[in-house]
Formats: structure tokens, C-alpha cells, sequence
């Protein structure tokens, strides 16, 4: 389960830009093509908190849709299929494949509220 890491990660970048300082809530944006899935990451967040200044903080979280831009016809699109397991398919109306992602692969921390 990578998400405990990234929660470990999370709780180390917080307490080193705020060192001493009790943390109430984090927020992040979570894009649908990171691979981090929000539940297993909000489950982890409690764990790795315990014993530090954000153990009790809540973790708040928003996941942006996905968005490309295909590189034949250059239109902006978000994927219409949800995919499966593998994720949506990342097809542009016009029928190309070669597209760009310009969103859904962050994983990003926008905000730390200082208790």
C-alpha cells in the first residue's frame, strides 16, 4: 500500500516547513490519474500523524477531473469513459490517441491550516 508512504511523505513536508507548529487540517488535490486512491490515503493520514503536530489534523481532499489536449487537432478535452482498472481511455473526440495530459496527475498539497 504506497498510500502509507505518501502519507509518511506528507506528515515529513509539512512538519519541515512548519516545524513545532499543530497542524488542524490539510488539503490536497488528488488527480484521478495519480494511482493514489483518496480512501486508503485518508486511512493512512490518521496513522502516520500519531505522535506528531498534525495527529488529529483532518485531511481534506478535492480530486480534479482530467484534462488533455490532443496533439493532432489541438482541442482540450476531458475523457469521456471512466475506463477500467487501468484507468479512463485517453481518446480525443476527433478519434486521435496521441494526446497530452494537462491534469489529473497531481498529487499536490494547496493548503495547511496552523491550529
Amino acid at each position: 500500500m504506497h498510500e502509507l508512504a505518501i502519507a509518511e511523505g506528507l506528515v515529513d513536508a509539512v512538519t519541515e516547513r512548519l516545524p513545532g507548529q499543530k497542524i488542524s487540517e490539510v488539503r490536497l488535490e488528488i488527480g484521478a490519474l495519480s494511482g493514489v486512491v483518496a480512501d486508503s490515503l485518508l486511512f493512512c493520514f490518521d496513522l502516520a500523524t500519531e505522535g506528531t503536530t498534525l495527529e488529529g489534523a483532518s485531511l481534506q481532499i478535492t480530486e480534479p477531473g482530467i484534462q488533455c489536449e490532443c496533439r493532432a487537432c489541438r482541442v482540450i478535452f476531458a475523457p469521456e469513459d471512466p475506463g477500467g482498472p487501468g484507468g479512463p481511455i485517453l481518446l480525443c473526440p476527433c478519434g486521435s490517441a496521441d494526446v497530452k495530459v494537462l491534469s489529473g496527475q497531481q498529487l499536490t498539497i494547496t493548503s495547511v491550516r496552523v491550529a
